[in-house]
């Protein structure tokens, strides 16, 4: 039998404000959510000070993004004021962007883009993928790095009922292609794109969830080279489903499934757990590059 070699597509580099990232291996993207209701880590980086030395941390354990969130968007949580999400927000990209690493804030408000830009973020990952009004006009004459995530519903709503879809993966590759055409008409630099399935924005959690996992590549829009792909399933109830794990114990099944998108072309994986993730990415990728040079053997 013919031994395949691990060779997904390698995306062209990201233009990621003072960055550019390039992907001959998947990145790791470190999880900072400065909220008390983050569904795994809600509370423990609430405090400024704790935040800093949680980045100091994930930097040393190998983390190449750090990614900022003030306000939570887990299942059926509410939204944060404005004021607020901004006072958990700017001081820590103020104090962080010394540091040299890329930093990411985690927001759909667009005047909590323009506010993170001027502090210093390098990249603005959108679960609403760019649909609110004024969004577009907040990033575009920047050249921070953008994330275009799927969600179907809101986070108050999105996992009430049962998500329903003719074919997930089709259907999410057409919104995202739709935002990543409405952005490249507003002027925004294909080099500036990068896109995110939505693992568990509104969508079943066994069924939709590795379903776009094992086609992780067709959930993407169509493009030669392919847009970089952010996998982001760290912790998530589809790893709780399978696992029967409470999130906090959920941490090899979310670095099983790191490696997995890795394998099927993720180039962003965002995570709670870096050193664990960085540690399983160096031994596939070893596999991988065993793999490559052996060639395939009949």
């Amino acid at each position: 039998m013919p031994t395949a070699a691990f060779s997904p597509p390698i995306p062209e580099p990201l233009q990621c404000g003072r960055f550019k990232l390039s992907f001959e291996r998947p990145l790791v993207m470190g999880i900072l959510n400065v909220t008390p209701d983050s569904f795994s880590d809600g509370g423990q980086y609430a405090m400024h000070g704790d935040a800093l030395r949680q980045a100091e941390r994930m930097m040393l354990e190998g983390a190449d993004i750090i990614d900022i969130g003030g306000e939570s968007t887990r299942p059926g949580a509410p939204p944060v004021p404005l004021d607020e999400e901004l006072e958990r927000v700017i001081p820590l990209i103020e104090q962080l962007r010394g540091a040299n690493v890329p930093l990411s804030v985690d927001t759909y408000k667009p005047e909590v883009m323009r506010r993170a830009l001027n502090a210093g973020a390098d990249l603005i990952n959108d679960i609403w993928g760019f649909r609110m009004p004024g969004s577009i006009d907040a990033v575009r004459d920047s050249d921070c790095g953008l994330c275009v995530m799927h969600m179907l519903g809101e986070p108050q709503t999105m996992q009430l009922g049962e998500p329903a879809y003719g074919d997930v993966v089709s259907e999410v590759s057409e919104f995202l292609n739709e935002r990543v055409t409405a952005l490249r008409q507003a002027g925004i630099a294909r080099e500036r794109i990068s896109v995110d399935p939505g693992f568990g924005f509104g969508k079943a959690v066994v069924e939709h969830n590795y379903a776009l996992l094992a086609r992780l590549a067709d959930s993407a829009p169509p493009a030669d080279p392919p847009y970089p792909i952010l996998a982001g399933m760290s912790r998530k109830s589809m790893i709780g489903a399978v696992t029967g794990r409470p999130a906090a114990e959920r941490v090899a099944g979310s670095v099983a499934a790191a490696v997995l998108a890795a394998e099927r072309g993720a180039a962003i994986l965002r995570v709670h757990d870096v050193a664990q993730t960085v540690d399983a990415l160096k031994v596939w990728a070893a596999l991988r590059d065993a793999a490559n040079r052996a060639g395939p053997r009949s």
